[in-house]
């Protein structure tokens, strides 16, 4: 379906009554009560309030610390046309939360963008904060791994596959192209949220893929990452390469009709005109609330809200669950400030201990990406466009007008992932923290100019901020390969720095903080070299730019990598699965919380162990199962 020649005003309006409906602003018009209280409106409270809602004598409360889209939001036309959605980052939709100083960084403070706005990171997506959207299952390892953990075979990678297709379709390009051969249809499904292909050739696709067919070895073509191998291990892919690694041909998407398809826009907006819905924006959750102990567990079965830190506080109680939705930061805050978790921690911030559960905040784990950036000779790369407002302004007018163009699409076309050689001596130095064979340890991302703009603060006419601590040159057309570690084995941690909600959680990702994670990094910066130096590429790229140029040693890169190196924000594990019965984890495999009645938490938090791709279509699949858990409870 082509875009109508829509004006910019009409497309506004467009947007604007696609999330609009049932949603509240004042704890006046809350009930006193109801079933479900979810406490977060981002991608898995969207999915959670969908499902649950379902039954009309049901009643569900869903709490969101941001607000709507509306028309008088700087950026609302970014938060729908994908290639604009690197200006989010910094803006009144993003929490703008930022790390501690990172040793593994030179002590440097990073961003870290995520979604303060309903449909949470999806409608932000803050992959790379490039919004890449890309759409990454994860292997069938990443979910047997997680049953192993969890012991439950409910989490592997056969019982999930109901529950991943419940949650996707595949829907056609924005430019229509026949896609025959560039997907598996059986592995996509039948559900809202609408995944693409790229819409808008580069000149970089053909170069990666007869670069894959002229190499192979560790960097083959395979055609689909989401048919349950991100890396194709000792197996016959379509041109017949074997190998441990992949190069998908095409990165996959949460776009549809040239649109972000979040889980407001997918899950949220078709149904709120459900009378047995509430959406209260503008609103946090200030303290979860107890009320006996019924069997010797905490019941937990109130949450106390508020819009301000000097506010009134009101308490909704929820007659069969809460559910926290809150995100891997805002959930474990809540628990913390609630007097669930480390007991020392809580005694230090002089909150009450309720329950003591070491884990709460602890095990943070996050990808790391490093921008290499190369000097090519080609005048079609998006520099020019970045640097000069009227040609975006054109691109923006064919977007607008025909849904068609360089803004249909995230800044990446293509994607792939790879193991380590298996005779590096890195596994045989460190056990191998990878999910498996059919997992990787690294990721590489091909765009076709100098600055992903990762963590732009300001509009695109007011040009773009850069990647990490680098400033875009103002001449010269780029390729960036972004290399990242997915395999980490740094740990880090969530605290509270007060006993507010309204003060930011204190977040330390401890970053490239392992001998492991920095030699893979160092080893995924070669293999772009390589990559890079085919024959596919020759007469293109010209040259390393900048400091990679200079980084010749093993040391030097690693050096480049603690200069450059930020966080791609899939943060996940802070209250993680375990064993029923385990003293160490957070919540139960059913992902209700330990010693603790009527509190169940659903969110990136929640995974045992971080997945070796993006995770926002992971997100989704845990909360559809977790639906499914809760329904059947």
């Amino acid at each position: 379906m082509v875009f109508p020649r829509w004006s910019e005003l009409h497309l506004l309006l467009v947007l604007f009554t696609s999330v609009q409906g049932k949603i509240i602003q004042s704890l006046n018009e809350v009930r006193a009560g109801y079933d479900y209280v979810i406490v977060g409106g981002g991608t898995a409270g969207c999915v959670l309030a969908n499902r649950l809602s379902e039954n009309p004598r049901t009643k569900v409360l869903v709490v969101e610390a941001g607000g709507r889209i509306r028309l008088s939001n700087a950026g609302i036309l970014a938060t729908e046309i994908p290639f604009l959605g690197v200006t989010l980052p910094g803006t009144a939709v993003d929490w703008n939360f930022t790390s501690t100083p990172q040793a593994g960084l030179d002590g440097r403070i990073i961003p870290y963008p995520r979604g303060f706005v309903l449909g949470g990171s999806s409608s932000i997506r803050t992959d790379f904060a490039t919004d890449l959207m890309t759409w990454n299952r994860g292997s069938n390892d990443v979910w047997d791994r997680w049953a192993r953990i969890t012991h439950d075979p409910g989490w592997s990678s056969e019982s999930i596959q109901a529950f991943y297709l419940k949650n996707n379709k595949i829907v056609a390009s924005a430019d229509h192209h026949d896609t025959t051969g560039e997907f598996v249809p059986p592995a996509h499904g039948h559900g809202p949220v609408e995944v693409s292909l790229p819409g808008f050739p580069t000149e970089l696709e053909s170069r990666v893929f007869n670069t894959s067919k002229e190499v192979g070895g560790r960097f083959p073509f395979t055609v689909d990452l989401n048919a349950g191998k991100t890396i194709v291990s000792n197996q016959v892919d379509i041109f017949n390469l074997r190998s441990d690694a992949a190069l998908s041909g095409f990165m996959q998407s949460s776009i549809g009709e040239a649109k972000r398809s979040s889980a407001a826009t997918a899950y949220l907006g078709p149904i709120l005109n459900r009378t047995n819905l509430d959406v209260l924006i503008n609103t946090r959750a200030t303290k979860l609330l107890p009320s006996g102990l019924p069997g010797g567990r905490l019941l937990i079965n109130a949450v106390e809200l508020a819009t301000n830190s000097s506010g009134p506080r009101h308490r909704v109680t929820a007659n069969k669950e809460i559910i926290l939705c809150a995100g891997t930061f805002g959930s474990p805050q809540l628990l913390l400030l609630s007097g669930i978790g480390p007991k020392p921690t809580l005694i230090s911030r002089g909150i009450p201990s309720l329950v003591d559960l070491p884990s709460v905040g602890q095990n943070l784990t996050d990808h790391v990406a490093v921008a290499n950036y190369f000097l090519v000779n080609s005048n079609a790369t998006f520099d020019a466009i970045l640097r000069n407002s009227t040609l975006l302004g054109e691109d923006l007018q064919e977007y607008l007008r025909e849904g068609e163009g360089l803004l249909v699409d995230s800044p990446a076309n293509t994607q792939g992932f790879a193991r380590l050689p298996s005779n590096s001596p890195i596994l045989q130095q460190f056990e191998d923290p990878s999910a498996g064979p059919l997992s990787a340890h690294m990721e590489y991302i091909f765009i076709n100019l100098n600055s992903p703009f990762i963590y732009a603060r300001h509009h695109l006419q007011d040009g773009f901020g850069s990647f990490g601590p680098l400033t875009q040159p103002s001449e010269g057309n780029f390729l960036t390969v972004l290399s990242g570690v997915v395999s980490p084995t740094s740990r880090g941690s969530v605290s509270v720095a007060s006993s507010s909600t309204f003060d930011d959680p204190v977040i330390d990702p401890a970053l490239l903080s392992t001998d492991f994670d920095i030699l893979t990094m160092v080893q995924a910066m070669k293999d772009v070299q390589t990559f890079v130096s085919a024959s596919p590429w020759a007469g293109f790229v010209i040259g390393p730019f900048g400091d990679l140029a200079n980084a010749t040693t093993d040391a030097e890169k690693a050096a480049l990598a603690r200069k450059l190196a930020v966080v791609f924000s899939h943060p996940a594990g802070t209250a993680a699965m375990s064993p029923v019965g385990a003293t160490w984890g957070v919540v139960d495999p059913d992902l209700t919380v330990k010693g603790v009645k009527g509190l169940r938490i659903v969110d990136a938090s929640v995974f045992p162990a971080i997945p070796e791709s993006h995770i926002q279509a992971v997100v989704y699949t845990v909360a559809e199962r977790a639906a499914h858990l809760i329904l059947n409870n």
